[in-house]
């Protein structure tokens, strides 16, 4: 392999590697400061044959013919900085699936959390917040949401300056100090505070922790961790809609709030004790550019567009299904109230199996196969749902169709980035996907009020939008491998 000179890497955007260096291959675009020029391994086949590599170069030389060329060879940890050589990384032991076990802690509060908006959704507009709109009430969840990631480029940049410990200590007390407040809240505008911004910060706080570390500590194994990861947020989904279900007929709102209040910090000790990154932090300057320059990036820019078209879609079933399948099909509250469960444990497998399959048959090929699964699921089966049957069925699919969207957009965003930026080049995607997270939940409840109570219009939306982005997430792996079906990306 030809030698890449650092410096006109980073200081020509137009200078792009060859496509066998841009996919999984630049995980490991990794390019020490130190050295004038380096040479890296371009993929997970060339660090797997360095060993057997070097045999043959030994036994060339010792050889009567005169020796070959030498082949290129990472270079040792010590000559690159923080040990951040593709082979340096664990992949594995007791500290490295320690750390998956605090991020799983973290997803099961942030993401977790999440995921039951739709049961607030149902419980304001039958309670507390009654005499409001359905695309009223429906800001809170959406600010929930939006808050929650568009912390990326803040939390990112602070994770990258100064690891995760301070971000998690931080996203620990605002999140359940602001659901302690929302268990105290009467009016709307205590809701929307409380719920929708001061809880959803620490949650913010605490999912880019967890997502941020994972990367350094896991290369050939990184989608099976972030899957084992995001598993958490469907463990969430299951718990807290049944928890919250049960216990608000029996000790009421405000101490049901202050109990899932209590379990998410008793989670949290666990995550602040566990998660830490395997790389020193290298604290730098703020610069707004670098949140702009990986878009100049085709493959990186054409992911944050499919992401940003996904999410338009990803929240509506997880918000509405609950409304919906009482209103539309006459389920009863008792069996309405295990939709978000269901679709939650399904989506555990969804997390999980695709993240094992991505590492062994590239993680693009898989989020397109799965997000083009989760939009024809919405148009073909929730569409036309007229029975409990068929919307229990939609919302099992459906979870596990969607499920993968959150264990694999990290793992793509590492695939085609240094893993020393990150925190920033994640913050910068879910920042940009945050604002269809925002105006995703109103949108459907308004497109519900214009169809005076009909779901079908919010249904179309979500399929649509939802295969849009699936569309943008094949175009950027033609961006990346060209057509070749057969390419691992």
């Amino acid at each position: 392999m030809a030698s890449l000179n650092e410096k006109s890497f980073l200081n020509d955007s137009s200078t792009h590697p060859s496509v066998d260096s841009f996919i999984l291959d630049t995980e490991a675009r990794i390019l020490p400061e130190t050295a004038p020029t380096t040479t890296y391994l371009h993929n997970e086949l060339d660090l797997e044959g360095a060993r057997g590599k070097k045999e043959n170069e030994e036994s060339a030389s010792s050889s009567s013919l005169p020796p070959a060329a030498p082949a290129a060879q990472p270079l040792s940890s010590s000559s690159q900085p923080g040990g951040i050589d593709p082979s340096s990384f664990p992949d594995g032991g007791f500290e490295a699936w320690l750390v998956v076990l605090g991020s799983f802690c973290c997803l099961i509060v942030s993401f977790g959390w999440i995921n039951c908006i739709g049961v607030f959704q149902e419980y304001y507009q039958t309670h507390q917040l009654r005499d409001y709109s359905p695309s009223t009430i429906a800001w809170i969840p959406s600010l929930e949401t939006f808050m929650m990631f568009a912390g990326g480029p803040i939390f990112g940049k602070l994770y990258d300056n100064h690891g995760p410990r301070w971000i998690l200590l931080f996203g620990t007390f605002m999140h359940v100090f602001g659901l302690m407040m929302a268990s105290i809240s009467t009016r709307y505008y205590q809701f929307v505070l409380a719920q929708g911004i001061c809880s959803a910060l620490g949650a913010s706080a605490i999912f880019y922790s967890a997502t941020s570390v994972i990367p350094t500590w896991f290369f050939k194994n990184r989608a099976l961790a972030f899957g084992i990861v995001a598993s958490g947020s469907s463990l969430g989904g299951v718990i807290f809609p049944i928890m919250v279900e049960r216990l608000v007929v029996r000790i009421g709102f405000g101490w049901t709030m202050r109990t899932t209040a209590f379990l998410i910090l008793s989670l949290l000790l666990i995550a602040n004790l566990t998660v830490k990154s395997r790389l020193a932090p290298t604290p730098k300057p703020l610069v707004i550019a670098e949140f702009l320059r990986p878009l100049k990036e085709p493959p990186f820019l054409l992911t944050c567009i499919a992401s940003y078209l996904f999410f338009w879609g990803l929240f509506l079933p997880l918000n509405f299904i609950i409304s919906q399948a009482r209103s539309s099909v006459g389920m009863s509250s008792h069996l309405a109230g295990y939709l978000l469960a269901i679709l939650n444990a399904t989506s555990l497998f969804g997390r999980i199996l695709p993240g094992y399959i991505a590492d062994h048959v590239g993680r693009f090929n898989v989020m397109i196969v799965t997000s083009y699964f989760s939009a024809i699921v919405v148009l073909a089966v929730w569409l036309p749902a007229n029975s409990n049957a068929a919307i229990i069925v939609f919302a099992a699919l459906f979870g596990f169709g969607s499920g993968s969207f959150v264990s694999l957009v990290p793992a793509l965003v590492a695939q085609i980035s240094d893993v020393r930026m990150i925190g920033v080049r994640t913050g910068t995607l879910f920042a940009i996907i945050s604002t269809a997270a925002l105006f995703g939940n109103p949108v459907g409840g308004r497109l519900v009020t214009h169809n005076h109570g009909d779901f079908w219009g919010l249904q179309v939306f979500a399929g649509t939008m939802m295969a849009a982005g699936s569309t943008f997430f094949l175009a950027a792996r033609v961006k990346l491998a060209g057509w070749s079906v057969a390419r691992k990306v």
